[in-house]
């Protein structure tokens, strides 16, 4: 069975994204200063951007989804255009069922109404062996992180500091975390832990 990882880039005082976030701007304001690395120095930060998908299968909130709250709007079909980065099965997590939706590339957006752990046993199923992601966004990551189902966080931390937003690590229990590996680059620092206990 593969580890349960998340794979994000992160503001130096800890949040995901900015705020004001909207359809116009997925990644609230200033945001897209914490993903500069992987479009301005892409050679430099190769590896680590081949392994924010390199998964069997992925969870995420619906708000990384899509801005959409309450009922579906049955056209949204997610921030990434016709041809997702994943390549695999994902799971987003709702309140709000919704059919499976197939986009090209092999991505499949599955919606889960029944919480954390349905979504994970369904991840588990469709990975077979290979890891499973929790893509985001922050509240999806700190829930795995709450209920112990998370073995590894991976934080691309970008020299920015954002003025509110979405925030990894708010409101957790103190947990203890031990250094895998660390990596400086130009424009972001690459930190690796395993979550212990």
């Amino acid at each position: 069975m593969g580890k349960v990882f998340c794979d994000v880039s992160v503001s130096v005082n800890g949040y995901l994204a900015g705020p004001a976030q909207s359809r116009e701007n997925p990644l609230g304001e200033g945001g897209e200063l914490l993903h500069r690395w992987q479009f301005e120095r892409a050679d430099e930060n190769r590896a680590e951007i081949e392994a924010i998908c390199d998964a069997g299968a992925f969870i995420m909130g619906r708000n990384m989804f899509g801005p959409i709250r309450g009922e579906w709007d049955s056209e949204w079909q997610g921030w990434w255009g016709d041809e997702p980065p994943y390549h695999g099965p994902v799971f987003v997590l709702t309140h709000h069922p919704r059919e499976s939706i197939e986009m090209k590339g092999g991505t499949t957006f599955h919606f889960v109404t029944d919480g954390i752990e349905s979504a994970l046993r369904q991840a588990r199923e469709a990975a077979g062996d290979r890891d499973i992601s929790i893509a985001g966004g922050a509240s999806t990551i700190n829930q795995y992180l709450a209920a112990g189902l998370l073995d590894e966080v991976r934080l691309h931390v970008a020299p920015v500091v954002l003025d509110g937003g979405e925030r990894l690590f708010e409101g957790l229990p103190s947990r203890e975390l031990e250094l895998v590996s660390a990596r400086p680059t130009s424009l972001v620092t690459h930190v690796s832990y395993r979550v212990r206990g």
